[in-house]
């Protein structure tokens, strides 16, 4: 069962979706927890490769290894966390609506504990995730239907 699931239906094709959402570089626009992004392989993403993003807790700031575990363009993405005291899974899917020129992103989180990361989960990882994600969604959606993305 995900922590955290929530969709959004946006103007856009999902090979535009898709292509935004899958560069890191753009993480930080449209996820306000981010602080940093660095590959740590080549662009564009591939299964296997990896990213550090590095995300806000309160005051704390905590980098985690994301890496791609499946892919299938432009329909779905799955990333894994390691390192940290969360670690987090990420599936994500794009549908096409009507004609195609609409679609409805899913986002579905869950988290990992380990160490003081036990007590983090329920406590606080899970309930900001639930109030971000859609605010992520919609800044997401803002950006890409006024064509600034």
């Amino acid at each position: 069962m995900s922590a955290v699931k929530e969709s959004v239906d946006i103007s856009r094709r999902p090979e535009d979706i898709y292509s935004y959402v899958m560069d890191p570089t753009h993480l930080m626009e449209w996820q306000e927890s981010v602080v940093s992004v660095r590959p740590l392989d080549e662009l564009p993403l591939s299964v296997g490769s990896r990213v550090v993003v590095t995300r806000r807790l309160g005051s704390r700031e905590f980098p985690m290894t994301m890496e791609v575990t499946d892919i299938d363009p432009p329909h779905s993405w799955h990333l894994r966390g390691s390192g940290g005291p969360v670690r987090s899974e990420v599936q994500g899917t794009i549908e096409p609506l009507g004609d195609g020129e609409r679609s409805r992103l899913t986002i579905d989180l869950d988290f990992e504990g380990q160490g003081m990361g036990k007590l983090l989960v329920p406590l606080v990882v899970s309930p900001k995730a639930r109030k971000e994600i859609l605010r992520d969604e919609l800044k997401l959606k803002e950006l890409l239907e006024s064509g600034t993305a």
